[in-house]
Parts: structure tokens; C-alpha cells; sequence
């Protein structure tokens, strides 16, 4: 059968796993298009690549749209998160410095309690705390920011840096970093470098944080629309193929090779499997559902999402956030999930927002045919945030 050429941009991450999965299994080709996938050097590489088109869809940030449609970052262009691409999947480090003064504290690594992690590293940091993050716009940003005023690193002064995910480990090691949030399989990798420790999994934070999102320009799913609904159902395909078990040693296999993240399966494994080395002292710890690609609705682009994004940026940035919260709803797009994933009986809930951090467990809610389950959703502080009208 003939294919259109889908020209996608990724970074080389773990939770590019659904682009990467739907190109290897062939779920592209089930759908007509051809994914040609190119890796992007960094963030802003990648935004710019899909801004400007070069290419037709990315593997982007979940912030980057929502700071775009507030005017942010300097690119006007409007785009679309058509689908969220994974939930959660990143790490806090610390340097061996840093993490030889938690442990002379008793500190257990436990790789869990956010507040408790937070005392900590506040009790053996410096007055000054320097964390590196991939991109300015970035959930990265994000939980950090959250994650240090509810703590008492809220004393500390923290500064953040932008440094390209692969290069993480190298700038922990030079000292051009205390810490560091990132994506998998990068955190993983500094431990194995006997550079850093994992201090938490951004799961900690907030249980259900998403993470990348499928992006679009508007314009492109406007005009081609048959093409939006074939990548996105190729990609919900290649979501729910992730999510089977049995299904992770091949995709560690897959992400591993040369063409894609270039590094061990072993590395990648642990991210699909929520099984960390947390120290080179060869401490395992377990995360259950680390890094999410399909259950509890992973998948749909909650509208109270984008709007908890535009509430933390509007803040930061003097923008009203009334309007910035509408602005956001726009971006976030449930309305074409729905519209381009109904034919395949996929189940969406009947809502498009909810009050993110207001489920202690997982909690049946009402959908297309009555059979959804959400996943916990709680933030660390236990507060509740809910979206203006």
C-alpha cells in the first residue's frame, strides 16, 4: 500500500517511545503515512523545527505550546496538542557531592516522599541551589518550581539552567550543576557514570504530570486532516501496544538502538519497567507506573492540564491568569482526540477538565462506554487546583 511521508521530530528520550514503537510495529503503515522520524540536538531545535515547517508533528514538551499561545518564547506560531504522548517519566539527581551530604545526614534515598526529600536537600545544600533542566518551558520547570515552594528549599536560592538532556551527566560531573530534572533514560545514566543519585521520580511531585505531547501547527491540522487523525490513531496504537507487559523488553530493544537513543536496552528498561538503580552504590528502588504511555486516559489532552501550565506561567510572567487559562483551553485539544479517535472505539471521558490533584485513588468516571478508570491524582502538597471558569 502506497504511504505519505510524515516528516516527525523527537529528542532522544524514553518517553518517545509511542513515535518510535508506531514507526517499528508498522502502526504508521496500517494508517497510510510513513513516519520519518528526525531527532532534534535540543528543546528549542525541535520547536523550531515544527514552528517553521520542517516538519509536520513533534514529540514536544507539554509547556512549549501553552507558553506560545501566551506569548512566550518569542515564536508566534499557534500550535496544537492533539494528544498527550507520555505521563510522568522523569528524574531528580543530585551531584555525589550533594548526595555523600544526604547520606552523612541518614538521609534513606527512598526515591518516594517529596517533602521529606525536599527537608533534606534544603538541610545539606548551600544557600545556593543550582538545578539544570532541558528547556525554560518545559513540566521539568514546572515541578521543580512546585516542588521547591512547598518544601523548604523555598529558603534556598535557586537558580535553573538550561542544558540539553545528554549532556546532564557531563555538567553534574564539571560543576556546572548541583542537580538536575530530566527525562529518561538521562538520570539513569549519571548514576551509571557514578556522577550523580536519583533523589525522586517527578511521579512525587504530581502523580499524573504529563509530560510530552503529540504537537501540531493549527494551520497543518486544518488542511490536512486525514493526515492528523491517521498519526494520531497510529500513535494511540502504538500507546497501547507499550502498554502490555510483555511488550517492554522489545521496546527497550527498539529505543536502544543506534538510529534512536543510542544507549544500553538495560537503561531504557528501567524506565519502562519503573525498576532504578538510584546510586552507584547499587540501591534498587521501584516506581509503579514511572512513565505512563496509555492507561487511566494517559493519552487524553485534559483541558485543566494546559490550564494548570498557563496558571504556573501566568504567574511567573505578570500575565493575567483568567485569560491565560483560556488561552491554554484552546491549545489542548480533547475536542480533535475525540473527533479523530472515536472510529477505533477508544474510550474518552464525557468531561474535558477536571480538578487535577483531587483523586487520592483510582476513581471510575464517566466516559464513552462507561468503563474508564482514571489514575490517582495527587501533588505532593495535597492541593487541589481548579481551572477558572
Amino acid at each position: 500500500m502506497r504511504t505519505v511521508n510524515l516528516p516527525v521530530a523527537y529528542m532522544p528520550l524514553v518517553d518517545a517511545a509511542p513515535l518510535i514503537v508506531a514507526r517499528e510495529m508498522g502502526f504508521d503503515h496500517a494508517e497510510g503515512i510513513s513516519l520519518d522520524l528526525r531527532p532534534a540536538p535540543s528543546w528549542s531545535s525541535l520547536r523550531d523545527m515544527l514552528a517553521f515547517g520542517h516538519v509536520d508533528a513533534a514529540h514536544l514538551l507539554s509547556p512549549v505550546p501553552v507558553a506560545m499561545a501566551l506569548g512566550l518564547g518569542g515564536i508566534a506560531t499557534r500550535l496544537s496538542a492533539v494528544s498527550v504522548l507520555s505521563m510522568n517519566g522523569t528524574v531528580i539527581a543530585v551531584g555525589t557531592q550533594l548526595a555523600g551530604r544526604l547520606s552523612d545526614q541518614g538521609y534513606g534515598f527512598d526515591f518516594a516522599n517529596a517533602a521529606e526529600a525536599g527537608a533534606a536537600l534544603a538541610k545539606a545544600a548551600g544557600e545556593v541551589l543550582v538545578f539544570g533542566v532541558p528547556f525554560p518551558f518545559s513540566m521539568h520547570v514546572e515541578l521543580l518550581r512546585y516542588w521547591v515552594a512547598g518544601t523548604e528549599l523555598a529558603s534556598k536560592q535557586v537558580e535553573i539552567r538550561t542544558v540539553p538532556p545528554p549532556l546532564m551527566a557531563q555538567a553534574l560531573a564539571g560543576g556546572e550543576i548541583d542537580a538536575f530534572c530530566v527525562g529518561e533514560p538521562w538520570g539513569s545514566f549519571a548514576v551509571d557514570d557514578s556522577v550523580g543519585a536519583l533523589l525522586l521520580p517527578g511521579k512525587a511531585i504530581w502523580t499524573c504530570a504529563p509530560e510530552k505531547v503529540l504537537a501540531v501547527r493549527n494551520d497543518w491540522a486544518e488542511t490536512e486532516p486525514h493526515l492528523l487523525g491517521s498519526l494520531m490513531r497510529a500513535v494511540w496504537r502504538a500507546g497501547r501496544w507499550l502498554s502490555n507487559t510483555d511488550s517492554r523488553t522489545t521496546a527497550s530493544e527498539m529505543l536502544s538502538r543506534k538510529t534512536y537513543l543510542n544507549v544500553s536496552p538495560e537503561l531504557i528498561d528501567r524506565a519502562l519497567m519503573g525498576e532504578f538503580t538510584v546510586s552507584a552504590r547499587g540501591e534498587q528502588r521501584y516506581v509503579d507506573g514511572f512513565v505512563e504511555f496509555f492507561d487511566g486516559a494517559a493519552t487524553f489532552p485534559w483541558r485543566s492540564q494546559a490550564k494548570w501550565i498557563a496558571h504556573q506561567l501566568a504567574q511567573r510572567n505578570g500575565i493575567d491568569v483568567s485569560t491565560a487559562e483560556r488561552q491554554a483551553a484552546r491549545v489542548f485539544r480533547s475536542d480533535l482526540y475525540r473527533r479523530e479517535l472515536s472510529g477505533l472505539g477508544v474510550e474518552t471521558p464525557g468531561a474535558s477538565e477536571k480538578l487535577e490533584g483531587a483523586l487520592p485513588e483510582s476513581t471510575a468516571v464517566a466516559s464513552t462506554n462507561g468503563s474508564l478508570i482514571l489514575a490517582p491524582n495527587v501533588f505532593f502538597d495535597r492541593r487541589i487546583f481548579e481551572p477558572l471558569g
